[in-house]
């Protein structure tokens, strides 16, 4: 028996009406009735017992259907595999994240993927703050959820994801705890919490040498991690710029002691998708579109 022939015993054994397997094997009635004679033939006996009104299976077509479907979902599943490898879904695909709200979306966008692609296995791991390109450059990160700017090469900059205002995070015993907001000009003279690691230019693009005036911003304590950043703005040590969801509820960075003051002329922090240039394979790219698309269905203000 030919695997065509299999395929219209097996669905006339399921569905036990010509019509109903003629339509579901896109033949017609007439080409299924002369498959299962010709495998009547073939076998000695006949396979289903039917009239005007009736089709069953006989002892034979019984035993026949129970002893193909294993192999035959075998042969279907291999070959979903090998389709979903040609095309490049399937296997493991590793992406970072560099915040809890970031970490939410990449999760939700993994999620949604895995249940349509089975076949693929989505990791995400956290970026370290002070290392935010070193898990691609070497190679044990596929793509990332990543804070703009990304100039390295190698890597590809991918599509923008969030846009988000700038708050500056201060103790909620500091003198601008209570402003509405602030502007760029109101850094100076304080010591601003800065990050150890990452390159000259994006250190310089978060957190500029001068405000808009001129007068210089002073760097003060350069931490590695989120969580010592805002210990030291706790403790009255230092002030920290951040996005604005870091005031959300949903996440642990809102805390009694902490103040966030929108800074109304400072521009927003962007997240972009960033992969490694040589790792651009259709599954990557498809899910870099589901985690747009992610964002995209996520409700206004979110």
């Amino acid at each position: 028996m030919e695997l065509r022939e299999i395929e219209i015993f097996l669905t006339l054994a399921e569905e036990l009406h010509f019509g109903r397997a003629a339509e579901r094997l896109r033949l017609t009635q007439s080409r299924v009735s002369q498959s299962i004679k010709k495998q009547e033939r073939q076998l000695g006996g006949l396979l289903f017992d039917r009239n005007n009104r009736t089709v069953r299976l006989t002892d034979l077509g019984t035993q026949l259907r129970a002893d193909l479907v294993p192999g035959y979902r075998q042969i279907q599943d291999a070959v979903a595999r090998a389709s979903a490898t040609g095309r490049g879904f399937a296997g493991v695909l590793r992406v970072g994240v560099q915040s809890a709200w970031s970490g939410d979306l990449v999760l939700a966008a993994a999620t949604a993927f895995g249940t349509a692609n089975p076949d693929c296995d989505i990791q995400i791991r956290e970026v370290p703050l002070s290392d935010p390109f070193g898990g691609l450059q070497s190679g044990q990160l596929d793509l990332q959820l990543t804070i703009r700017p990304a100039e390295e090469p190698g890597l590809t900059a991918g599509p923008l994801v969030f846009s988000l205002p700038r708050v500056l995070v201060v103790s909620s015993g500091h003198p601008l705890a209570q402003r509405q907001a602030i502007s760029m000009e109101d850094l100076a003279g304080l010591d601003v919490v800065t990050v150890d690691g990452p390159p000259d230019y994006w250190i310089r693009h978060h957190i500029p040498a001068r405000t808009p005036g001129g007068r210089p911003i002073q760097p003060a304590f350069a931490v590695a991690e989120w969580e010592t950043a805002w210990s030291l703005v706790a403790s009255g040590k230092g002030v920290f710029m951040a996005a604005s969801w870091a005031a959300d509820d949903r996440y642990h960075y809102n805390r009694p002691a902490l103040a966030f003051v929108p800074i109304h002329d400072a521009p927003p922090l962007e997240w972009g998708l960033l992969w490694r240039t040589d790792a651009a394979t259709v599954m990557l790219r498809s899910f870099a579109e589901a985690v747009v698309a992610q964002r995209e269905a996520m409700p206004a203000g979110d």
